[in-house]
């Protein structure tokens, strides 16, 4: 599903139109990616959590040479699905 699939399929079923669901779409993943980059965790009873994960700095390779190479410490998003979600997904 797409970003457009979505709002389409949110303003059907909340009886909006397409303009104010892309708007609610649209503000419900700026609050949640504000939260993140704030340090905050989202979390959505029944649904999941969004929260932001800590990665060490590391040693790799490079693929083509097979040299070693350093990796910086970086920060990703990390979502965990709740027991609703995978309840719907598994039935």
């Amino acid at each position: 599903m797409t970003k457009n699939e979505l709002i389409a399929a949110v303003a059907e079923q909340a009886s909006l139109t397409k303009a104010q669901a892309g708007a609610a779409v649209d503000a419900t993943f700026g609050i949640i990616e504000a939260t993140l980059k704030s340090g905050g965790d989202v979390k959505l009873v029944g649904f999941g959590a969004f929260s932001v994960s800590n990665r060490a700095a590391r040693e790799g390779r490079d693929p083509r040479t097979g040299k070693p190479v350093k990796i910086a410490a970086s920060k990703a998003p990390k979502f965990s699905a709740g027991k609703g979600l995978k309840d719907a997904v598994n039935s």
